[in-house]
């Protein structure tokens, strides 16, 4: 439920803009890289203060600034300041329960997307808020704590791999979101194969165990349906947009990454199909293993329903029963018993209740 609910009661009562970081990742400081590029040069660097950042903004080189931490609400309020940003986008950013979303202010755009990654040691679908800022010549990336999925296009930027430098800073902010949706794959490629290892044994052995793990990756689903969905209109509306912040080949790209949308959406709705088949599917192999339970239970009282009346007439012990002072009478019952016994278990294959 936590990671439905952010500590949004945070902001209860304060007024709007105010800046309070309701995320659940408390990053012990906050990381500022920098990556400075065009064509031929390139600088990047790690830098201590947010303030080594402002000069880079009138540069005609194109910048990328990501921070790593959201904790520190006093350095967003300065590059805020700086890069003339409005206060409810600076509260949006550490709203780190905002839907994915578009707001074109004409001098930038604001992007708010969901990284997913896949923790193995938890052994589930993490989701991280990721906010961007598309200036002129500049991208700016908030993120809640250090690593993503940007390692790739970092070494593209390194080693001048493909247009990236050759491109502005619309094409780093295709390129970014282009690497967090490849990331969906990766996500969805490791739940494909969880449902390729329980499909087999939801219908040979169901197990508790078995339902449990169906429940998880349906919220697995749930979680990766709510990033995409949004996803998709903000990727159309950024492809779309009238701004000179995004250039025309650059939305050929962006179209590019609304098919791959498209693409993952249909995947997850197969897979919460076939989970919700699965759920089905668990539910009556243990009906039918409770009814093939009942059956041998029902066969066995069948049987017995006669045996228990033939020894209740003999056990009432009556001075005047023929049978009781007859010699052969003791080896009499038991030969009707079996008698009775072999009749039912012939009837009963009969009719194909064996």
């Amino acid at each position: 439920m936590r990671r439905l609910l952010k500590k949004i009661s945070k902001k209860r009562g304060l007024a709007p803009g105010s800046l309070v970081y309701t995320g659940d990742t408390e990053a012990e400081e906050t990381r500022i890289s920098l990556i400075d590029y065009n064509e031929t040069n390139i600088q990047e660097k790690v830098v201590a203060k947010i303030e080594e950042c402002f000069p880079f903004k009138d540069k005609p080189t194109v910048t990328w600034i990501n921070i790593d931490g959201l904790s520190d609400t006093d350095l967003i309020e300065k590059l805020g300041k700086h890069f003339n940003l409005h206060p409810l986008i600076l509260e949006d950013i550490l709203n780190t329960s905002q839907r994915p979303k578009i707001e074109d202010f004409e001098e930038y755009m604001f992007v708010v997307v969901k990284m997913t990654y896949y923790d193995d040691r938890e052994n589930e679908t993490k989701t991280e808020q990721v906010s961007f800022i598309l200036g002129q010549n500049s991208v700016i990336s908030f993120q809640e704590k250090v690593g993503d999925v940007f390692d790739p296009i970092r070494e593209r930027i390194r080693k001048a791999k493909g247009r990236i430098r050759k491109a502005g800073a619309d094409y780093l902010l295709y390129s970014l979101i282009d690497a967090i949706v490849d990331s969906y794959f990766t996500i969805l490629e490791k739940i494909g194969d969880k449902i390729e290892d329980i499909e087999e044994m939801v219908v040979t052995e169901p197990e508790p165990e078995t339902l449990r793990t169906i429940h998880e990756l349906k919220r697995e689903m749930i979680f990766l349906r709510k990033s995409v969905w949004p996803l998709r209109e903000v990727i159309n509306t950024l492809g779309k947009a009238e701004s000179l912040l995004v250039h025309k080949p650059t939305s050929i790209y962006l179209r590019d990454i609304h098919d791959h949308t498209i693409q993952i959406i249909d995947t997850i709705e197969t897979f919460r199909d076939m989970l919700s088949g699965m759920h089905d599917t668990y539910l009556s192999s243990i009906s039918n293993k409770m009814n093939e339970v009942m059956k041998v239970l029902t066969i066995f009282a069948s049987i017995f329903i006669p045996l228990t009346f033939i020894a209740g007439i003999y056990g009432m012990n009556f001075s005047y029963m023929p049978e009781l002072s007859w010699h052969w009478g003791y080896f009499g019952v038991w030969g009707i018993i079996l008698t009775v016994i072999v009749i039912m278990l012939i009837y009963f294959k009969r009719k194909k209740w064996l």
